[in-house]
């Protein structure tokens, strides 16, 4: 079969990590070939990109540079890594594509949503998922886990309550005016509970591309 490539999104604290790994060896168990990438990095560049857009202390970051910088990251990653890996047959479950930067850069710092949307076509060559999981829960149970992980937050983790609000908003936009490549998933229950309902989808996604049907 052809590749699958398959995104997780969601605000701060949501799990996708977690439901990532778990997705990941169902893959695995089924000997069905997979990679796990993440944004921004996945690339040797896409990780230096990285240190400098999560670093707290660049505070001095001006909204363009950031835009500019993840589709830099981006860019790479469909060219070196998600490209190959669609043409050999693999599913690619990506943490965090371009809905990150229309949420975050487009409704969560109020950047030109065109604009933002423009970049990014420039940079991933109009490459879009087969499906795209949205992970929702509530602004404050998202960063009151980030607090108990007792670990050093980085630069985007440390933005205010309200940009956080707007993300999520912006997410659930993006979801409702896609639906045909959405799901949301309600993630402010048990893992198991979670993947569940990720993977029902999935299974039938999957089953849809080994026949050949349309997605």
């Amino acid at each position: 079969m052809n590749g699958l490539f398959i995104t997780f999104e969601g605000p701060e604290g949501a799990g996708k990590t977690t439901q990532i790994a778990r997705l990941e060896q169902y893959l695995l168990d089924r000997k069905i070939p997979c990679i796990v990438v993440r944004e921004p990095g996945g690339t040797n560049i896409g990780n230096l990109i990285r240190h400098i857009l999560l670093n707290p202390e660049l505070s001095e970051m001006k909204q363009r540079t950031e835009i500019l910088l993840y589709a830099a990251s981006r860019a790479q990653l469909v060219e070196q890594v998600i490209h190959p890996a669609l043409s050999g047959g693999q599913v690619i479950l990506c943490d965090r594509y371009v809905d990150s930067s229309i949420a975050y850069q487009g409704y969560g710092a109020m950047w030109d949503i065109n604009e933002v949307m423009q970049v990014n076509r420039i940079a991933t060559g109009g490459l879009r998922p087969d499906r795209t999981y949205l992970l929702d829960l509530p602004v404050e149970l998202g960063l009151e886990r980030i607090y108990f992980r007792g670990v050093k937050k980085d630069r985007m983790e440390l933005k205010e309550k309200m940009f956080h609000n707007r993300v999520r908003e912006g997410y659930l936009a993006i979801a409702q005016a896609e639906p045909e490549r959405f799901r949301v998933i309600r993630a402010n229950g048990e893992i198991d509970e979670v993947f569940n309902q990720i993977l029902r989808d999935f299974e039938c996604l999957l089953d849809q591309k080994l026949l050949h049907k349309p997605i």
